[in-house]
């Protein structure tokens, strides 16, 4: 189904995005994507206002359930050239997976091999877009990162460590489903990876943020994904143009 639209007066506009603060924030160094070449002409670390306000009462909210833990991010604003990069490479990534990599070729990006190998296309699309938001220009489907209001992130403890989760971020399994550990005995690992994953979405949820179903990292404030998750009548934001 088609997510909620959002109002055409907050369209595709040009914004100020603000830097989200380090020292408030910790971050995967080199960001994960930047560092494989994606094209950026500006901070990933960045967030609209809103996006980031909601943030930091997320923050206050875990600081008073787990004295010293924060909330350390790996992805944020992602522009649509980003996205495209990113879309591709895990096409080429599917692609070398099953053996067909050099079938890719000739082609430029997802709607070539749609075009000039209509039977690879159907086989790496749904894996790919299982996770990866379609890179669509039409300002009615904006991917979620691509509007500013969007972050993948995790935990990490009062001593800098990552409190584990169950799974990396950008974990393409089954495992990044945030109910994947719900049955979990106690006393098991997996428990308190189950354990961990309310915490974090509790904090985020009473912040604000709606989350993926099916990533237990990613979370929205504003974007279609919050208001198809909140039963909203339409998003708040649409793609920011950088």
């Amino acid at each position: 189904n088609r997510l909620p639209t959002f109002y055409w007066k907050w369209g595709v506009f040009r914004t100020s995005l603000q830097e989200i603060p380090e020292s408030a924030f910790p971050r995967v160094t080199p960001h994960p994507y930047l560092a494989v070449g994606a094209p950026y002409t500006g901070s990933p670390w960045r967030l609209r206002s809103g996006a980031l306000s909601a943030l930091y009462r997320a923050q206050s909210l875990l600081s008073g359930r787990r004295l010293g833990w924060r909330i350390a991010l790996f992805d944020a604003y992602r522009p649509l050239a980003v996205q495209h990069f990113m879309v591709w490479d895990a096409f080429r990534r599917e692609a070398q997976a099953v053996g067909c990599l050099t079938r890719l070729a000739s082609c430029a990006g997802p709607d070539a091999l749609e075009r000039l190998d209509p039977e690879i296309y159907a086989l790496l699309a749904p894996k790919v877009y299982r996770f990866w938001g379609i890179p669509d220009p039409d300002p009615c489907c904006p991917p979620p990162h691509s509007t500013g209001a969007a972050i993948d992130c995790k935990l990490v403890d009062g001593e800098g460590r990552d409190v584990p989760m169950g799974g990396p971020v950008d974990d393409f399994t089954d495992r990044a489903i945030p109910d994947f550990f719900a049955s979990a005995l106690p006393g098991t690992p997996e428990y308190l990876h189950h354990q961990n994953r309310e915490l974090l979405v509790s904090v985020m949820t009473q912040a604000g943020f709606a989350q993926h179903v099916g990533e237990w990292w990613h979370f929205s404030i504003g974007d279609q994904m919050w208001a198809h998750a909140v039963g909203a009548e339409h998003a708040l934001y649409g793609r920011i143009l950088s």
